[in-house]
């Protein structure tokens, strides 16, 4: 069994990232074996509970309120508009539902009250429940815990030295401090990154080395290509090369082993072929659903479609986890 390791130096991950493709494919092949059961998927899906507004300068999002998008600012949406919304996700074969808000952080306020019973409603409905809020502290960390909060997702998006050169409104180690405070509230870590924003392959592997580094790793690591968005500063950037992408998802299979590597934004571009190499890569998770928080994504029906061709089986809720348990009368659902 392949040791899980917290001290991969940089030019062991370069050697890996770098290793002959095919030798790279079957080698990460290998150890997805080893942990998961490779004819499995996760189906997720992201709803966009807030959208626009966001003051953040992220390059890459078109809901950042400085950028002129087509991205319509909409206010916080109701509980039971959100409850439907993770029914009709169920319904649809996803297990885990991501909740996402154009917020810089968390605020301790009714709109905050309101995401802890959204959370508390998908929670009972047996579902893996996901947010994303922006930055965190210990305290509203641990309230989402106590909410039923299965996972918290912050992405670290780039190597810390590319860092600047995407985001000014806030460091490195801000992110980094939110994930300490999630992982101290004992919610499962959804970190990973984008890659198509003029980065370097090494800015790839510096970004792969502070994520397999953590003290844990996380158990969620999206590996996402850029949507360029008309408007946005990056939105002239060139597709993401197929191959950047598997090497991208095998480095990560093979550095953090126990984790779900997520194929996530930029399947819109991407043949069942181009997919099936990411799965054989050692990704085991997607993003279902028309859009990904507001960027295009591919229909459930051709991931159905997809599911068939490939025999894929879709992974269950809480599969190797213990489902959090709240001690308080659940929401109606």
């Amino acid at each position: 069994m392949t040791v899980i390791r917290n001290n991969w130096t940089r030019a062991e991950i370069t050697e890996i990232y770098n290793s002959p493709i095919l030798d790279l494919i079957y080698r990460s092949a290998t150890v997805h074996r080893e942990y998961h059961d490779a004819q499995e998927v996760q189906v997720c899906t992201l709803l966009s509970v807030k959208t626009g507004g966001c003051p953040e300068d992220c390059s890459y999002c078109p809901q950042a309120a400085r950028y002129h998008t087509d991205v319509k600012v909409q206010k916080l949406l109701e509980v039971d508009e959100v409850i439907t919304a993770a029914k009709n996700a169920q319904e649809s074969g996803s297990t885990r539902f991501c909740m996402g808000a154009a917020w810089r952080e968390v605020r301790d306020n009714k709109d905050f009250d309101k995401v802890l019973d959204m959370v508390k409603g998908v929670n009972g409905m047996g579902m893996e429940v996901c947010c994303t809020l922006g930055m965190l502290t210990e305290e509203q960390a641990q309230k989402l815990h106590d909410a039923g909060l299965y996972a918290y997702n912050h992405n670290l998006d780039t190597s810390e030295e590319h860092y600047d050169k995407i985001i000014s409104t806030r460091t490195y180690d801000d992110r980094l401090n939110t994930l300490s405070h999630v992982r101290k509230a004992k919610i499962s870590v959804c970190s990973g990154g984008i890659i198509g924003m003029g980065e370097s392959h090494n800015d790839r592997v510096g970004m792969l080395h502070v994520l397999s580094n953590l003290p844990e790793h996380p158990e969620s690591v999206p590996v996402n290509a850029l949507v360029p968005v008309e408007g946005t500063p990056l939105e002239a950037q060139p597709r993401v090369p197929i191959w950047d992408m598997i090497r991208m998802i095998a480095t990560a299979r093979i550095i953090m082993p126990k984790a779900m590597v997520r194929l996530s934004a930029g399947r819109i571009t991407m043949s069942f072929e181009e997919q099936a190499m990411c799965f054989m890569a050692g990704a085991n998770s997607i993003f279902a659903g028309d859009k990904l928080l507001t960027t295009p994504n591919p229909e459930v029906d051709r991931d159905k479609d997809m599911f068939q061709i490939l025999n894929l089986k879709p992974r269950k809720s809480f599969k190797d986890a213990t489902k959090p348990q709240v001690s308080f009368e659940q929401i109606p659902v």
